[in-house]
């Protein structure tokens, strides 16, 4: 667990620990074994230290759950494990709460939600949660096997080789997801927005931690995407910088696109790095109403145009520093409406190694809106084209003459978006839809079938995220957008 800076109004952030009754702040990424990888990976929480021994205190609410551990202990018919029971009281207590964002984890489970903001990690690469009993992709790792395959915000995962996610945590998940580099695993997965669910298999790989990507155009316009705020995003993201500045930077777009969260105190740095001395980053309201402001201090600011791009996937930290950039420097936010993670945890560990984080507060934004399950509204909404929207397909199924399944209306609209048209749009694999395919595997040098499996559907599946990258109109949007800037400030 890594721990976070925080500050108080007005200063300078004082310690990587906050006290809790002051908010320390400390932002845990569970990153699925995409898995964060698929992920639990971050979410975003804050928090204190570690939990004090606690002695046992008299309250009388408790004898009825004494009464009950001693019963079990002496009466049932099997022996049983007093770890388990202990543990399992903690987790109902959790789970009564109906709080994704509140889990208890074992120690195996804590062990694991440790190594995810190390360097790298072996897994799928998604973040994920709990939601109403069910695991929900939050976010997919840039590169990772989880984004090949095509998991997307909001995808549901039922099943991991064959076992329901069903009732699990998302710690309970990421233990099922992960595994080494190289092992497959197989998952049922529930689109978003389908009627069917699918299975997917998907070989595990090493997710390396490493979170921004810098380019620049002929016109010096910067393009450089967060994919989360990791231990060292700030240093990573001052370095990009640097270099885009040696190659004539003239502009730049942030992009925390499918960017789950992170550590805190990264996205508080580089928010620094925009937000004018002494404009508020972002506010924490406890239980009782109090609210505490998060201010900037940073006196160097970067002086570039700059425009954020954001989408469903943007979570967690990635809000605050989109809120920040939006109400507090004035930067315009394009694209889609963020996830809308808006609550604060405080994690805890206790003596043996297993871990409790559970809600404290809520954060708001600059102006004092709870973005929490509402998002934050682009500036300049901007949709990717439909095509960018389409499930995955499995290389395992065979999609051939006179099949008939949503899938095969998904690879008529896969062909037809890369220029091979599958005749009638209709979910019915005729001749016409068999020519495309021929003349798609005829184009990428694959034994001409006509049949759609395996390196096929591998193959059209690649085609299509190219082919959505290079036509990224929110990018283009942003673009376009300091252009329009950048021409009125000459003027």
């Amino acid at each position: 667990m890594d721990e976070n800076q925080s500050g108080q109004p007005g200063g300078k952030h004082p310690s990587p620990y906050i006290r809790l009754k002051r908010f320390h702040f400390i932002m845990l990424v569970f990153f699925l074994v995409f898995a964060t990888a698929a992920i639990t990976t971050l979410a975003l929480a804050f928090g204190g230290e570690k939990a004090a021994e606690v002695g046992m205190k008299p309250h009388q609410e408790f004898e009825k759950l004494y009464e009950a551990y001693d019963k079990l202990e002496k009466n049932y018919y099997q022996d049983v494990n007093k770890e388990k029971l202990v543990n399992g009281a903690i987790n109902g207590m959790i789970d009564s709460l109906d709080d994704p964002y509140s889990d208890y984890m074992d120690k195996k489970e804590a062990n694991q939600f440790h190594e995810s903001v190390s360097s790298s990690f072996e897994g799928i690469g998604a973040e994920i949660q709990e939601e109403k009993g069910m695991i929900k992709v939050v976010s997919p790792i840039k590169g990772s096997p989880a984004e090949k395959a095509g998991l997307r915000p909001n995808d549901r995962i039922l099943a991991v080789d064959g076992k329901s996610l069903e009732g699990m945590s998302s710690s309970e998940a990421v233990l099922l997801i992960r595994g080494e580099k190289g092992t497959k695993v197989k998952l049922k997965v529930q689109p978003a927005g389908a009627k069917e669910p699918m299975e997917m298999t998907l070989v595990r790989d090493e997710i390396p931690i490493e979170t921004v990507y810098a380019e620049i155009n002929d016109e010096k316009v910067a393009h450089i995407q967060i994919t989360s705020f990791s231990e060292h995003t700030a240093a990573e993201l001052k370095d990009a910088i640097k270099d885009m500045e040696a190659k004539g930077m003239t502009s730049m777009v942030l992009d925390v696109r499918q960017n789950p969260g992170g550590l805190l105190d990264q996205a508080i740095e580089i928010t620094d790095m925009f937000v004018p001395e002494g404009k508020i980053l972002f506010q924490v309201e406890d239980n009782n109403g109090k609210r505490e402001k998060m201010v900037s201090d940073n006196k160097e600011k970067i002086s570039v145009p700059v425009v954020v791009l954001v989408d469903s996937g943007s979570a967690s930290a990635s809000e605050i520093f989109a809120a920040a950039m939006k109400e507090s420097a004035g930067v315009p936010i394009i694209g889609e409406k963020t996830f809308g993670k808006g609550t604060v945890q405080t994690a805890e560990d206790f003596k043996d190694g297993s871990n409790m984080k559970f809600t404290t507060a809520k954060w708001l934004t600059p102006s004092g809106n709870w973005i929490h399950k509402k998002g934050i509204k682009p500036d300049i909404p901007v949709k990717l084209p439909d095509y960018a929207n389409l499930s995955y397909l499995s290389p395992d199924n065979e999609l051939k003459l006179d099949s008939l399944s949503e899938e095969v209306k998904t690879a008529e609209k896969m062909l037809e978006a890369l220029g091979y048209p599958p005749g009638k749009v209709d979910g019915f694999f005729d001749g016409e839809t068999e020519k495309a395919v021929k003349d798609f595997q005829k184009k990428s040098n694959i034994e001409q079938t006509g049949v759609l499996s395996g390196e096929t559907t591998v193959q059209l599946m690649t085609d299509l995220r190219e082919k959505i990258q290079e036509n990224d109109t929110q990018k283009q949007k942003a673009i376009d957008t300091l252009k329009n800037e950048q021409t009125s400030s000459a003027s």
